[in-house]
């Protein structure tokens, strides 16, 4: 199934752990069809979590070509991995890069985490980059129980 990620910026007031509120943004991504799909969806999920008043600052495509989520690790990081093409008119190799976003709790993990999810995968990458993100949480899209 193809995702389309969006990353949604929420801006609210929150309790530190000093018990002083103060005014926050923090980005989730969202997996919808549309901008409009995707403030309903983040509004949807975040409402539950959010006491008081919260606002939608801002919604941009994210471009994750894949997600690899795991039931341990409250982090998400952005991984970016070449794929190495070999061009059979000049012989000369190509890279087709793509961003991958991999749950884990520590850029290592994330690192080892994505290693074994590409396992399966016959064509020839390396990562280049690794990096922890901003992003709080992620709604990806399940269809609703009849």
């Amino acid at each position: 199934m193809m995702h389309t990620w969006f990353e949604c910026k929420i801006r609210y007031e929150k309790l530190g752990e000093n018990g002083i509120s103060k005014k926050v943004t923090e980005p989730y991504l969202v997996d919808a069809l549309s901008f409009t799909e995707a403030e309903a969806r983040i509004i949807e999920q975040v409402t539950p979590f959010i006491s008081g008043e919260f606002t939608v600052t801002a919604i941009a495509r994210a471009a994750y070509s894949e997600t690899f989520f795991h039931d341990s690790g409250d982090r998400f990081f952005k991984c970016r991995i070449a794929f190495i093409t070999l061009d059979e008119k000049s012989g000369k190799e190509r890279k087709t890069k793509s961003n991958v976003l991999v749950q884990a709790d520590t850029l290592q993990e994330a690192k080892d985490r994505l290693v074994e999810s590409m396992k399966g995968t016959l064509a020839d990458y390396s990562l280049e980059m690794v990096k922890e993100t901003e992003i709080m949480d992620v709604y990806p899209y399940t269809p609703k129980e009849e």
